[in-house]
């Protein structure tokens, strides 16, 4: 390594160490307002019930309460209840944030400890050797996993987690409403269904970014197709598959190494691009499997984005480029500023 040229394992086992400190501070800081909401909570749910009984005293005394009194007695009810269920459901959405940061700091944990791990390997057989290309490329994917795994943990946070909270929310107004106002509970219920769709197509959307299930059990080619698609209606950009030769299972590895890769792609080209259309072709004709993704956005300069591929500022298109190179394969890019970009890969079919 240069003199000067800081390790890349020493540098990314930092970052780790430096975000599990802030993770850890941030669970303190979520444990305490967790604590004090549990206890607001109490204090409210004994004072809903010091109202509740004397609400029922009075119903027993109904001819003898001044009006006045009864709608008093009826507002700091419904007043109560309501601070009540507020109170729960930020309680609830702390408890829901405090898991999520719990797994978040052991996950961080475990990567700490294979990064000290693979720094103790490389002290040991290669004292001040330079960093190996190998070596390179397993901090990269370690990296690349890492940010995906985070990606991952804030969609689900903000998405279907966030989303089940406010169920439990709503389902406990209805369970209110039901003896008081059916008219009004009617209308939560059918909020309640709206938003439970929402949460299960978020759900099922979050579990096929982990991993397309037809991938496995249909291959390749209808994988494609299905996620042409679902990106087009989601992006509302233009999206067109196109295949040729004869149809066929790929080795696995092959499969997912080219999906993840157009998956990528077409990502960046939805993320960067501004394209008002995208062309995915698929060729299977050869002693090569060859995937093409097109698109007619802004374009890019080539040298200038795989400089950065180089010194891991684009993290996604690294991992590709090192999981195609260790099968034998390649990823090529043209493009040019104004015009589009094509981005070409091939993996071997055996």
């Amino acid at each position: 390594m240069a003199e000067g040229a800081q390790d890349p394992v020493q540098a990314f086992l930092e970052e780790c160490l430096e975000e599990r400190k802030q993770v850890a501070q941030q669970l303190e800081e979520v444990e305490l307002l967790i604590r004090q909401s549990t206890d607001e909570v109490e204090r409210l749910a004994r004072r809903s019930a010091e109202v509740t009984n004397r609400l029922r005293q009075v119903e027993n005394n109904f001819d003898t309460v001044p009006r006045a009194d009864l709608q008093e007695i009826y507002s700091t009810d419904k007043k109560e209840q309501g601070r009540l269920f507020t109170m729960r459901g930020q309680a609830e959405k702390l408890q829901a944030n405090q898991e999520g940061l719990r797994k978040r700091h052991e996950l961080l944990t475990r990567v700490v400890s294979v990064l000290r791990l693979l720094k103790e390997e490389s002290s040991a057989t290669a004292t001040n050797a330079p960093f190996t290309r190998e070596q390179s490329m397993v901090v990269r994917i370690i990296q690349a996993q890492e940010n995906e795994r985070r990606r991952l943990s804030r969609q689900m946070h903000d998405g279907p987690a966030q989303l089940l909270t406010n169920l439990v929310l709503q389902a406990e107004i209805c369970q209110r409403l039901l003896d008081v106002d059916s008219e009004r509970a009617r209308a939560e219920l059918d909020n309640l269904k709206t938003e439970t769709t929402k949460a299960f197509q978020q759900t099922r959307e979050f579990i096929s970014d982990l991993r397309p299930m037809m991938l496995d059990d249909l291959g390749l080619i209808p994988t494609l197709k299905r996620y042409v698609s679902s990106w087009s209606e989601k992006t509302g950009i233009s999206a067109e598959l196109s295949i040729s030769g004869q149809p066929h299972r790929l080795a696995p590895y092959s499969e997912v190494t080219i999906f993840r890769a157009v998956q990528e792609l077409m990502g960046n080209a939805a993320q960067h691009a501004n394209p008002s259309h995208v062309q995915v072709m698929l060729s299977l004709d050869g002693a090569f499997a060859r995937a093409v993704v097109e698109d007619d956005g802004v374009g890019f300069d080539v040298d200038e984005v795989m400089a950065s591929v180089d010194t891991e500022k684009k993290i996604g298109i690294a991992s590709i480029a090192d999981r195609v190179q260790m099968l034998g394969g390649s990823l090529s890019f043209e493009s040019v500023r104004g015009v589009g970009t094509k981005a070409t890969l091939e993996v071997p079919e055996t």
